[in-house]
């Protein structure tokens, strides 16, 4: 009976997700667009933010309920999934996503810097607080080069946005985040019942789960012609997951780096960036190159599985 009603929270959950995932999208759009912001930017700060919250509201509940192991497989899967999944999926459904903004400028050489950084700052197995100070410092500096320099169209050209937009926003956030949790509620308890370890969980169940807000609005995004949002989603979501997911638990408490995470995982999740790197050089990635990042997919996960058996 208890694993019927986990399952009845889990699909419950997921349909409110999906639903907050498309207003969250159009009226994150319609406010970035009335303040002059493009679509890629806006899918860089706004969205990518707001589909982070649910990353960082269950890595500080885990270092506060005494499993702090779950912050960085939450990170590291998440970002894996974002890479592999999202954007892999978005590809699939796009058939060919044009990047309207050069990865290169700013974004990729981030990208690329957190995941080497994380490496470097676990590598002991563990976080310092001056490590998680750097983190911030790092989010602090992408987000000001993303903004700089941006074009701003006059404000006639632009469209407006009216209160309801903000409201939508910030509705539409905190159903994404509600939802998100109550996916990984129910999908940690269902793995609890079957006796799943807590890593394997992390990586898998709470990676999915957290992640599930960036592949409803990347495919919303996508499904709406707006791809460079999906992309741009995708790639600040990791940079936020990097620097804010991981530094701020910290301040809440020791965080524990598992060794298979170090030795596997963790590499994996770089070869993943570094992958998405020369995929984006010509500022395209074609179906093709989704089917491969697919294929990763399944291959983490079936390692995550093998893992567990």
């Amino acid at each position: 009976m208890d694993l019927l009603l986990q399952i009845g929270l889990f699909v419950v959950s997921i349909v409110a997700l999906l639903w907050a995932s498309d207003r969250f999208v159009e009226s994150a759009e319609r406010i970035g667009l009335s303040l002059g912001i493009s679509p890629f930017i806006i899918g860089v700060t706004i969205v990518a933010f707001g589909t982070s919250l649910p990353e960082l509201a269950t890595s500080i509940v885990a270092v506060m309920n005494g499993t702090p192991e779950i912050v960085i497989g939450n990170v590291v899967g998440s970002n894996i999934t974002n890479i592999a999944l999202v954007l892999g999926l978005t590809a699939v459904v796009v058939k060919n996503i044009d990047l309207e903004y050069n990865l290169w400028h700013i974004d990729i050489p981030f990208l690329w810097g957190s995941a080497f950084l994380l490496y470097f700052s676990v590598f002991d197995g563990n976080l310092s607080i001056y490590e998680a100070l750097l983190f911030l410092v790092g989010i602090c500096i992408f987000l000001g080069y993303s903004l700089k320099g941006q074009e701003r169209p006059d404000k006639a050209d632009r469209p407006s946005a009216s209160w309801k937009d903000y409201v939508l926003l910030f509705v539409g956030g905190a159903i994404v985040s509600l939802s998100a949790t109550g996916v990984i509620e129910a999908i940690t308890n269902i793995s609890a019942m079957l006796n799943i370890a807590p890593t394997v969980i992390a990586l898998s169940a709470v990676a999915i789960g957290t992640s599930l807000p960036e592949v409803a609005v990347s495919l919303a995004a996508a499904r709406k012609g707006k791809a460079s949002i999906a992309v741009g989603n995708a790639i600040g979501s990791n940079v936020f997951n990097t620097f804010i997911v991981m530094s701020i638990p910290r301040f809440f408490g020791k965080l524990e780096i598992p060794q298979d995470i170090i030795t596997i995982y963790l590499p994996l999740m770089i070869a993943m960036t570094i992958l998405l790197g020369v995929m984006s050089n010509n500022r395209k990635i074609t179906r093709w190159e989704g089917l491969v990042l697919l294929l990763f997919y399944l291959w983490y996960f079936g390692a995550i599985i093998e893992t567990a058996a």
